[in-house]
């Protein structure tokens, strides 16, 4: 099996399940191509056919986002457990192991409405976010009584992986396949939308790096790629990019 080429389909179908994280994507494909190339050198198989994976983690995926047209399309046909995935991420910026977690305890009042505190997983800080009229409507649509924000199809827990696969079996329905649109959209993508709609929801320069895990420097640089790549978008945040620029000091 493992000589001929239709094993590297079957080993990327496999590495899906995790597809979720960057990290263990990439890291699947390590472990296996070390098992193969060792079956090579001790002469139990002649060939690895299932060299030159593709590496997520590598690839520059900083101009790829979902805009408002694209998220609309999904939203339109799919189930509500997908629209409430899709809209909680493009509307937090969370990546998708924290906000799969969100609870009622991490919705907290405001003067002015509502916020998510949420310490991330990646950095252990605690991430203050204002809940955007959309994620409100996520909010109020959750009964009182339930304990987890998203859940699954069936009422239950909803997995990283889960989350992943219904995004993208509904975009590829809503006709947004990577052939259509000519990029491969994800889940993960969603955290450049965010970045582009943080500065309307009042958060500073400072604020927006932190929650994204960027440096003040990076923050700036990816909120004028992302909006660059989403022209209706431009004028705008760019114009709240500037005036975050004033009460931050970029280093």
């Amino acid at each position: 099996m493992w000589e001929v080429s239709a094993a590297k389909r079957e080993l990327n179908s496999w590495r899906r399940r995790w597809i979720h994280s960057p990290h263990q994507f990439d890291y699947c494909a390590t472990v296996v191509r070390l098992f193969l190339n060792w079956s090579v050198d001790n002469g139990f198989l002649n060939f690895n056919a299932c060299q030159n994976f593709e590496h997520m983690y590598e690839v520059d995926r900083s101009g790829i986002v979902w805009n408002q047209g694209q998220i609309n399309q999904v939203t339109e046909i799919c189930p509500g457990w997908v629209a409430r995935i899709l809209i909680t991420a493009t509307e937090t910026g969370l990546r998708i192991g924290d906000f799969t977690k969100l609870t009622w305890s991490h919705v907290e009042t405001t003067p002015n409405g509502r916020r998510i505190r949420v310490r991330t997983r990646k950095r252990g800080i605690p991430a203050y976010i204002p809940v955007t009229p959309k994620m409100a409507e996520v909010l109020d649509e959750t009964p009182p009584d339930r304990l987890l924000i998203l859940t699954n199809a069936s009422g239950g827990q909803l997995t990283e992986h889960r989350a992943s696969e219904g995004v993208r079996q509904w975009r590829d329905k809503a006709g947004l396949t990577p052939e259509a649109v000519g990029e491969d959209l994800r889940l993960n993508d969603a955290r450049g939308t965010a970045a582009t709609w943080l500065p309307k929801a009042g958060l500073s320069l400072a604020q927006i790096a932190a929650h994204m895990g960027w440096s003040l420097r990076t923050a700036a640089d990816m909120i004028k790629r992302y909006a660059q790549v989403s022209p209706e978008e431009t004028d705008e945040i760019l114009h709240l990019l500037e005036n975050a620029k004033r009460t931050s000091i970029v280093k």
